[in-house]
């Protein structure tokens, strides 16, 4: 069935509709008629399987027929991305969505080639928090990240909030596998981490400045392998690493 997108401020299971860009979509798209059924959630995970009631032209009205809901992974992985070039940043927030990112943090570096002003950055944040509803809508994934909106790395970390573990690609000598570090962080915890921030920098990787500061700041620098990857792999193979050491099963 298609999948629709609510937000959480519209969510009513007893009476919901689906209007703007979601109604076009239903309506005079993929022309749903009265009696199709769909499914409709919140990016909290909460699900409802509904059937059309009525097309209007200011919304589309459903009849819930069945609701469930989805627990959060048992890690909240928060993805800080310095922006890539060209569209680069769509794929990144997609196959962050896919892998199961709690948050999507946009970094302006100084490698960055990208010059946003206010008016651009709110552009681009609009911009991937639709490509990650989209992803969303694809994936079946009912827990929507926040993608944040873009800022440069010393102002991140200035309104940085605490996480159990935090983590940056580098290409420097001395980084660690990222096995290495969670095994370390489970044998002096004696449990996984719950919240982790991980960090991927830019074409050029991030200058030795920003990784000075970012390890000031409690970051530990992990490899990514013998093999220089570009931006959008680094990210990928970053939250794939995460989710296959800690989205399984205790």
């Amino acid at each position: 069935m298609h999948r629709f997108y609510l937000a959480p401020d519209e969510w009513d299971p007893a009476a919901l509709t689906l209007t703007g860009g979601e109604a076009h979509h239903a309506r005079d798209v993929l022309r749903l008629k009265a009696g199709d059924k769909l499914v409709v959630f919140n990016g909290r995970g909460r699900e409802v399987t509904a059937e059309i009631v009525d097309l209007a032209r200011d919304g589309v009205r459903l009849r819930k027929l069945t609701e469930t809901e989805t627990p959060p992974l048992r890690c909240r992985v928060s993805l800080g991305q310095a922006i890539p070039k060209g569209k680069n940043m769509d794929l990144i927030v997609q196959k962050a969505v896919e892998l199961g990112a709690a948050k999507i943090c946009p970094l302006v570096s100084a490698r960055t080639v990208v010059d946003l002003g206010e008016k651009e950055a709110r552009a681009k944040q609009a911009k991937w928090q639709t490509v990650a509803i989209e992803a969303a809508k694809q994936c079946g994934q009912n827990w929507l990240p926040e993608v944040q909106p873009p800022r440069t790395i010393k102002d991140f970390f200035a309104q940085l909030s605490a996480f159990d573990l935090q983590l940056i690609g580098s290409l420097q000598p001395g980084a660690l596998h990222p096995k290495k570090i969670l095994a370390e962080f489970s044998a002096e915890h004696r449990r996984a981490p719950e919240t982790v921030l991980m960090l991927v920098g830019p074409e050029g990787d991030f200058t030795p400045a920003e990784l000075g500061l970012a390890r000031s700041h409690g970051c530990r620098p992990i490899t990514l392998g013998p093999i220089i990857l570009r931006v959008e792999t680094a990210a990928i193979y970053c939250l794939s690493v995460l989710s296959y050491e800690l989205f399984g099963p205790q």
